[in-house]
């Protein structure tokens, strides 16, 4: 989807900046240039979407609908297998956050689909059938599903709401007067339009700084972390060679698809599959920048509450898996 771009970037740093492709520098910077561009075609997509959705979905029903006892926690379920069928990475996370918020969807709920979304993708499902088979991508994709949908659970019983930041509930006192507005005046489409615009822009100017610091700190760990560098933290006979591959995954970044070819790396080296998943799911995760991005929709105490709950449910997925397989 995004070829045009990369083929853009690569002539930016190779070609306009002549820098070297084995250097450190040019990889960090064309990591950055491509990711930025793409993240923010994304978020002016993602955000000017949702402020059509919003516009038209009545937020009090939907907070009706989800808070029925009698789905018996099917919300959940449906919110991370949305996540597999979606193309978002990580660094996504704010405006489908914001959106999905602002559209009355529990709190627990939007967990499930942001922790499952970068997670499981229809690029990674296929990378994952040709490196490692059916089988194991089966087991992936169950883990990837159940591990949203619990971590989802978890978070909303925690009660978490409270923890928001000053900014996000800003947006969602506004969100129920805009509805109130279009439903009051019945306004077409059209005369819809300037008002969701101006919410984009203004969604924008607020994440956008946290968006280019966050992808800066990816290019860089992206670009400068020595290859090899996690492998002897996660050998066979180390008993806790699971977490510590999860909490060393933090300072990287990657997507789903970009990370895959790592771990076929980390496997045949001997690092049993359930430690390298789990490496490969902190890296899509539980990333810095993501944390980095986050920061403007969540206090820091919240980042902490999601990052531990999503890393024990990777710790135990990875267990699992070296069990299993």
């Amino acid at each position: 989807m995004f070829d045009w771009l990369q083929h853009i970037a690569d002539w930016l740093v190779y070609d306009l900046l002549d820098l070297d492709q084995e250097q450190h520098l040019a990889e960090a910077l064309n990591f950055f240039i491509y990711d930025t561009v793409k993240i923010l075609i994304l978020l002016v997509i993602v955000i000017f979407f949702m402020g059509i959705v919003n516009s038209y979905f009545p937020i009090d029903k939907v907070k009706n609908y989800l808070s029925r006892k009698k789905l018996y926690g099917l919300e959940y379920l449906m919110a991370s297998l949305f996540g597999v069928v979606t193309p978002f990475c990580s660094c996504s996370s704010v405006p489908l956050f914001i959106g999905f918020v602002r559209g009355g969807i529990p709190l627990g709920v939007t967990f499930a689909f942001l922790i499952t979304s970068p997670l499981v993708n229809e690029v990674a499902i296929g990378l994952f059938i040709g490196l490692f088979g059916i089988k194991t991508t089966l087991l992936y994709i169950i883990s990837g599903v159940l591990l949203g949908t619990i971590s989802g659970i978890i978070l909303q019983n925690l009660k978490l709401e409270g923890y928001l930041t000053p900014w996000v509930k800003d947006i969602l006192a506004n969100a129920q007067k805009e509805q109130d507005l279009f439903k009051a005046e019945k306004q077409t489409f059209t005369q819809r339009l300037p008002i969701i615009w101006t919410e984009v822009l203004n969604i924008l100017k607020g994440i956008v700084p946290y968006v280019i610091v966050g992808i800066a700190i990816g290019g860089i760990m992206h670009g400068y972390i020595p290859e090899g560098f996690f492998e002897k933290f996660m050998a066979k006979d180390n008993l806790f060679a699971v977490p510590l591959a999860t909490i060393l995954s933090v300072p990287m970044y990657s997507n789903a698809s970009g990370i895959l070819p790592i771990v076929q790396v980390l496997v045949s080296k001997g690092i049993p599959l359930g430690t390298a998943i789990a490496f490969m799911m902190g890296v899509v995760g539980l990333s810095l920048p993501e944390a980095m991005l986050l920061k403007k929709v969540m206090t820091l105490k919240l980042i902490a509450i999601f990052f531990s709950v999503v890393t024990l449910c990777i710790i135990i997925s990875g267990y699992l898996f070296n069990i299993i397989l």
